[in-house]
């Protein structure tokens, strides 16, 4: 919540003054309405000389101009016929003296569409008060032409009378209403504080747009009130809201995506809401995926969550590197930690949470002590997995952080010195920054007895046709018993003969001739057609073994049908004797 807050804040801030309408002086004399027609524009008349009652100054300055206009334009009546009435009208000598103050940003159409800017403008007691003071200002304001002022100047235009007929369709003469006082029957003050606006609209077209407002205006429960406070939504995002029910039109950007989908939700407009999340999905990048997670979980939104979700796994890094990481909340931080798919060693994710639980501290005005580190982490400490740390990384950073309790410290430190390994209260799974179903192939057909150890390490050559992900090896137990191994496990690079993953570990056998796992700390990337040596050396009494090997297994996707195919060679040198055909190391386990 406080990251949608912020953004609402953050937002407000950048919002223009008050419109022209929300000014005092345009509440009792923005418009008009003496002398005027049914649509609240200038009626029909038989005299080209008859004005309008004036208002001030400026009423007068356009009668005075009208006059004038009626002097150049003798038979402009109504008897002269529909075209050219529709053309008189259309000079400011056949229009209603009283401006009507639209709200259309620079660009905008005579229909009355606008561009995201329109909540942007602004007004200021000369543009409110202005007079036209000349016939080419005139005939500028009454033209449809595009203006050329910007966007922070509001237009105004002249009420044009039978506009109806210059619109052709009902989509434009929508658009047209849309932020209009012509026929307007509601108003909204939009935003608090300096920046509230006051927004015309017309309760039949947001009754048929949204449920809620058709609840608002026509429930048992209807609103009278002409005049409607939303202090909770901000005015660009409610005049993105009205432009979309009026045109079907977005109008979002980054600046008003979060607040626009708020306001879609508040009103429930689906497809203005549907917009908005597809436009945070294409502009979801590693800086912003906190950022947008909080939000998404906020407004549940979960397809967005899920998104953000996978590019925190495939960016750990610089996600949480990423200045919003910070700002999230804890059940965010919980849900993000939780993960086995984070691609990011787990001595920098615990470097990560300090970093937050520094700001939440500092949030909550509490000293950044190590106490108080661990009082706001909670329950997300427990899901760091200090056992996947190597000791020389758990000595140099969490041991000495002062967040764990001494007996933590120290069942950890047994767990990574001793054998059989006491049990901690840390999560000792292997995290695997990839998604999809794990898959596991097993190269032998049988399994026999006796298999003896003396320090030296099973070891076996493969090579596999697709890219993968090698998690770990599935591993022989004894034929004793149950009983606990101590084993480390690498996987070679043939050529270079490079170390590229290991682990020193132990595991429990129950003394079945089933396999057990052994698992890497990180996924070991295998590329196609490279030879590798998968190595376990093992530490404990005699165990089974694999007969009747198979030099080529092929592992099939179920859903998709991929082939994962495995070919198996002897490795040279000491192996302890295992081969294709018999040995250890009878599973590998792997992602696509």
């Amino acid at each position: 919540m406080r990251c949608c807050v912020c953004l609402f804040q953050s937002s407000l801030q950048c919002s223009p003054s008050k419109m022209a309408a929300g000014e005092s002086n345009s509440r009792s004399s923005c418009l008009n309405f003496s002398n005027v027609g049914p649509l609240g524009n200038a009626p029909p008349s038989n005299s080209a000389h008859s004005t309008p009652a004036s208002n001030g100054g400026a009423a007068g300055a356009t009668g005075r101009m009208n006059r004038s206009a009626g002097n150049a334009n003798p038979q402009s009546g109504p008897e002269s016929g529909g075209g050219a009435e529709s053309a008189v009208r259309s000079t400011p000598g056949a229009q209603n003296s009283s401006r009507q103050p639209v709200g259309q940003s620079a660009g905008a159409s005579v229909s009355g569409a606008t561009s995201g800017a329109a909540s942007n403008m602004t007004s200021s007691s000369s543009s409110s008060t202005s007079t036209v003071s000349s016939s080419a200002d005139a005939s500028a304001a009454a033209a449809a032409s595009l203006p050329s002022s910007p966007a922070s100047v509001l237009v105004y235009r002249e009420p044009v009378y039978n506009w109806q007929a210059t619109k052709s369709t009902v989509k434009e003469r929508f658009a047209f209403l849309f932020n209009n006082e012509v026929l307007s029957d509601v108003h909204f003050l939009v935003g608090k504080g300096m920046g509230v606006q006051r927004i015309p609209a017309h309760r039949f077209a947001l009754a048929v747009g949204s449920a809620v407002f058709d609840a608002m205006f026509n429930g048992g429960m209807a609103t009278t009130s002409t005049e409607i406070e939303l202090p909770d939504v901000e005015p660009a995002a409610f005049l993105a809201l009205l432009k979309f029910l009026y045109s079907d039109e977005v109008q979002i950007g980054p600046e008003t995506v979060m607040t626009t989908l708020y306001t879609a939700k508040k009103y429930a407009v689906p497809a203005l809401e549907a917009h908005c999340v597809e436009f945070l999905k294409k502009n979801l990048r590693a800086d912003n995926a906190f950022m947008l997670l909080t939000q998404a979980r906020l407004f549940d939104e979960p397809q967005l969550a899920s998104l953000c979700l996978e590019n925190i796994d495939k960016n750990t890094a610089d996600a949480l590197a990423a200045e919003g990481f910070t700002d999230i909340d804890l059940d965010t931080l919980m849900a993000v930690l939780e993960r086995d798919t984070l691609g990011l060693r787990e001595v920098r994710l615990f470097g990560s949470a300090v970093r937050w639980a520094e700001a939440e501290a500092q949030r909550q005005q509490l000293q950044p002590t190590p106490e108080n580190k661990r009082r706001v982490l909670g329950k997300a400490l427990s899901l760091i997995r200090f056992p996947l740390m190597t000791i020389e990384e758990f000595a140099a950073g969490p041991a000495q952080s002062g967040i764990l309790t001494d007996r933590e410290v120290v069942s950890l430190f047994l767990h990574f010195t001793v054998n059989p390994k006491p049990h901690v209260e840390f999560i000792d799974r292997p995290r695997c920054c990839l998604r999809g179903k794990e898959c596991s192939i097993t190269r032998f057909s049988q399994v026999e007895s006796r298999w003896g150890y003396s320090g030296t390490s099973d070891r076996i050559r493969f090579s596999v046709n697709r890219r993968i992900f090698v998690v770990g090896f599935g591993l022989y137990g004894s034929i004793h018993g149950p009983t606990d191994y101590q084993v480390n496990i690498q996987i070679i690079h043939t050529d270079s003969n490079t170390v590229l993953g290991q682990n020193d570990t132990g595991f429990s056998c129950d003394g079945t001739a089933s396999t057990f796992r052994v698992m890497f700390k990180e996924p070991v990337e295998i590329l196609p057609s490279v030879n590798y040596i998968a190595c376990a050396t093992l530490k404990g009494p005699d165990s089974h073994y694999g007969t009747k090997g198979m030099r080529k297994v092929t592992h099939e996707a179920p859903a998709t049908g991929t082939k994962t195919c495995f070919t198996f060679c002897y490795a040279a040198g000491n192996n302890n004797g295992t081969s294709v055909e018999d040995g250890q190391i009878p599973d590998v386990i792997f992602y696509t």
